[in-house]
């Protein structure tokens, strides 16, 4: 298993092309079994940051040249990966044993 991070969309100024909220994804899934009783297990999380950018700093990048990889790292380093990470990965767990099961006995 390995957390998949996606970013869906960049909000911008107009005026300086500087990222002001990006809004990512985190997910992950595992397949238990095998043909038609193979079962996905998966956890997901979603969220967005907010930036203040400065388009006279050193390493500022515009709008156009920033790489998904680069806008991942920003929200990494804004959030506390491991622990959604660790979130998903129980999210899965709890998928795979659930401490409540749904249904009726008949």
């Amino acid at each position: 298993m390995a957390v998949t991070w996606t970013i869906s969309t960049l909000e911008r100024n107009t005026s300086d092309d500087g990222v002001v909220v990006a809004h990512w994804r985190a997910s992950d899934s595992e397949v238990v079994g095998t043909g038609d009783d193979a079962v996905t297990h998966s956890g997901s999380s979603y969220g967005t940051c907010g930036f203040t950018p400065d388009s006279t700093a050193d390493g500022y990048t515009p709008y156009a040249d920033i790489t998904e990889a680069q806008a991942i790292g920003w929200v990494k380093d804004d959030v506390d990966a491991d622990a959604i990470e660790a979130s998903i990965a129980a999210q899965i767990a709890e998928s795979k044993a659930p401490a409540v099961v749904v249904g009726t006995p008949w």
